[in-house]
């Protein structure tokens, strides 16, 4: 089981997976906004694989945030070696600034070996990796603070760069770290102060839907793999999870055609009501299983897909009494 930690409130955001044309797509992010989420996230891939489409995520996030007034943006997450750590920290203190301290820096350490292979990308290591990321982690948090930085890594040098604008929220945006191994999370808890969980396997440089990645006590492993981290900073850590959500009145029916048409060998109905990840029931039963996971789990931020945004609102609506200190939590970011 987690370590136990004090309930933190609860957090709901929205992944964008449609790649609409202008105006429909300004039009959706409005729709997220007056829906009551708390977050507008895009990921970052150049080539459509599992996800299709998509948009470059720091330019579509601040037309995002120039049609909304409430909604925090950001990045669920950006492949590290897409970009170089000083030009991501400016843009990222740009995008703050100007969103008015909305923007919420996620970033990983890039997976997807068919994006980097059509880019012509080095396609690195998982250590290797890993070991750039843990660079640019200590590099982003230098630069978005009031100081020069000198970093020598094996990876990146910065001499003495005062990095402008700065963003507004102090001492920096907040920074998530999504993943589901080890070292990753490990780091994670390390530097992030929010940790997205990762219940599929991309070890391999696709994405494996591995049932065994989802269980209870896969997650619970994950988890310990944060607070290793972490140390003493674990309760302080915002812990997320992008969940799968069926909405229905026959929860075993519906967990029976989810392991058929996942093609899961071994796993039984009752094992998918069980994983952490899977949200299925009434809109009542959801709220219950949220309420139960974040006491077993931590689990307070979740991330929806647009598919599911309309149908998941009044869950969202109905936990807005745990979500209360929402505000008081970004004003701490910002001062």
């Amino acid at each position: 089981m987690a370590p136990e930690r004090t309930a933190r409130p609860f957090r709901f955001g929205v992944i964008g997976e449609r790649a609409l044309p202008a105006p429909a797509w300004l039009d959706h992010v409005r729709r997220v906004e007056a829906l009551g989420y708390d977050t507008f996230l895009l990921r970052d891939h150049l080539v459509p694989d599992v996800f299709g489409d998509q948009l470059a995520p720091l330019p579509a996030l601040a037309a995002a945030a120039l049609v909304t007034s409430r909604l925090r943006v950001g990045t669920l997450v950006l492949a590290n070696d897409f970009r170089h750590p000083a030009v991501l920290a400016k843009e990222a203190a740009t995008l703050d600034l100007l969103s008015g301290g909305r923007f919420e820096l996620g970033i990983g350490a890039g997976w997807l070996r068919a994006e980097y292979e059509a880019a012509g990308i080095p396609f690195a290591s998982n250590g290797e990796r890993i070991d750039r990321l843990e660079e640019t982690l200590t590099i982003l948090s230098g630069l978005l603070s009031d100081a020069p930085l000198t970093f020598h890594g094996k990876h990146y040098t910065i001499s003495g760069l005062h990095s402008y604008p700065l963003p507004a929220q102090r001492p920096r945006p907040p920074i998530l770290v999504g993943g589901g191994k080890r070292r990753v999370l490990t780091l994670a808890g390390q530097h992030a102060d929010i940790v997205g969980i990762l219940t599929t396997s991309v070890a391999s440089g696709a994405m494996v839907d591995d049932a065994s990645e989802r269980s209870p006590a896969a997650v619970e492993e994950k988890l310990s793999w944060v607070q290793a981290g972490a140390g003493a900073r674990f309760a302080q850590i915002e812990l997320s999870l992008i969940p799968t959500v069926i909405i229905t009145d026959d929860r075993r029916g519906a967990a029976e055609a989810m392991v058929q048409r996942r093609g899961w060998p071994h796993v039984t109905a009752a094992d998918v009501l069980e994983m952490p990840s899977v949200l299925l029931g009434t809109q009542d039963e959801i709220a219950e299983q949220i309420l139960a996971r974040r006491a077993r789990y931590g689990f307070s931020y979740y991330i929806i897909s647009d598919g599911d945004m309309e149908a998941f609102a009044p869950v969202a609506e109905q936990l807005a009494g745990e979500r209360s200190a929402n505000n008081a939590n970004e004003r701490e970011y910002r001062a």
